[in-house]
């Protein structure tokens, strides 16, 4: 009964954090609207969401694989309910993060000059980007502890607080100021909702000595987690800096639309990864198997039944982003809803094997990945030839990666294996 219990949970946080995520997503694409009314500068709009969802991630990419690694080990040790090995791993961790972010902090200093050179971004542009990067680094410090405490309700409430800043203060400082500068600035003011997280502060300071997360096996982890996060960022944002390299100044208005819309798909649903990839770092057993394959069903469900939707309503939703019709940028909705649900499931597939530590499987995919996003830079010089090249670029790196993931479910025989220092289901 306990294990039934913890399953029923796991589904309803996946569903809860979903729904308040669903939410959010709404307002996201609220702000998106705001963007597309009020940055009439041709080319602003395209390289102002190029700026926030290529170049601040690609920034962040160092704590990111950190934060995958961190937390596994805790979602590790949270499942296991050790409270004093919990609590000393919590402050460990605590100061590898810190000196992670530091390192980020500075490697993102030093690389922003020569990409913003190479992707043509201007240097007010950049400048602003890079500020609101290292803001951002540091928000993201406490967030892969609260994941792997498990804490999807509190995560869920800081994004729709953050989602409703973004949208207020991006409405007002774009109406007096548009530029693509100032929308990348709304989006640093909307991180100012995770001192939400201070309500908490006392389950996050714990004290005691310090555990290190230091061994063979969690270098092993980061080495992989960079695999999976590099391929994460490859499949979902790299071709927003081909477009930003190649693509003319409306080109790339019409292709940020469709591209927000269409990568929409897969961060709706993102919210039931989270909770599947905490669970199964945790436990990879018992009753829990079932709610985490329910959970990856849900997942495949909402992507397909996302992509629909937004096929039979892209006319709509260009001009509900615009405030008019594009008959270009619909165009374009087509090829790169079809990328994402591809992209989607690629996701899926290698977080769960993270998660399961198929170590080969996840760097497999950070290899599709990097293949995939020099295949674009090579190829995709035109929005034509790039929309032609990434459904099947991206549906064949799928096709590869399940394969490799159907052979390492059959060699293991049988998933319900307990990882050591968690028991087994009774």
């Amino acid at each position: 009964m306990k294990k039934t219990s913890r399953g029923e949970g796991l589904l309803q946080s996946g569903i809860i954090f979903a729904a308040i995520s669903f939410v959010t997503g709404l307002g996201n694409l609220a702000f998106q609207c705001v963007l597309g009314r009020h940055l009439k500068e041709s080319g602003d709009y395209g390289s102002a969401n190029s700026a926030l969802n290529a170049i601040m991630p690609l920034f962040s990419l160092l704590p990111s694989v950190a934060t995958f690694a961190v937390t596994h080990y805790v979602a590790h040790f949270n499942a296991g309910g050790d409270g004093a090995q919990l609590q000393g791993l919590l402050i460990g961790c605590k100061k590898f993060l810190v000196r992670l972010t530091i390192a980020g902090s500075a490697l993102a200093v030093i690389a922003a000059g020569p990409l913003g050179h190479f992707f043509h971004y201007s240097g007010s542009l950049m400048l602003v980007t890079l500020v609101c990067a290292l803001v951002g680094l540091w928000a993201a410090l406490v967030t892969a502890l609260c994941q792997g405490l498990s804490w999807f309700k509190r995560l869920a409430l800081i994004g729709f607080v953050g989602m409703l800043l973004r949208v207020l203060f991006g409405w007002f400082v774009t109406l007096k100021w548009p530029s693509a500068e100032t929308a990348v600035l709304a989006s640093a003011f909307a991180l100012l909702a995770n001192l939400i997280l201070l309500v908490w502060r006392k389950e996050l300071s714990l004290h005691g000595a310090p555990v290190s997360p230091w061994n063979r096996e969690f270098v092993q982890y980061l080495v992989v987690s960079a695999a999976c996060v590099g391929g994460g960022f490859f499949f979902m944002q790299g071709d927003m800096l081909v477009m930003q390299h190649y693509f003319t100044d409306s080109e790339r208005d019409a292709y940020a639309t469709a591209e927000r819309l269409a990568v929409a798909l897969p961060m709706t649903v993102s919210p039931l990864l989270a909770v599947l990839f905490t669970s199964r770092s945790g436990e990879r057993a018992g009753n829990i198997v079932r709610e985490q394959f329910k959970l990856l069903g849900l997942y495949t469900f909402g992507l397909m039944v996302g992509a629909a939707g937004l096929l039979v309503l892209r006319d709509f939703c260009v001009k509900l982003i615009l405030g008019k019709s594009s008959p270009d940028a619909a165009a374009m909705i087509g090829h790169l809803a079809m990328t994402m649900v591809f992209v989607g499931l690629l996701q899926a597939l290698a977080l769960w094997a993270l998660a399961s530590r198929w170590m080969k499987i996840s760097l497999l995919y950070g290899g599709l990945g990097l293949a995939y996003w020099i295949t674009l830079l090579c190829v995709g010089k035109s929005p034509a030839r790039l929309l032609h090249m990434m459904p099947i670029v991206s549906g064949l790196a799928l096709g590869i990666l399940l394969l490799a993931w159907f052979v390492t479910m059959h060699r293991q025989k049988s998933i319900d294996h307990a990882e050591p220092g968690i028991k087994p289901s009774s």
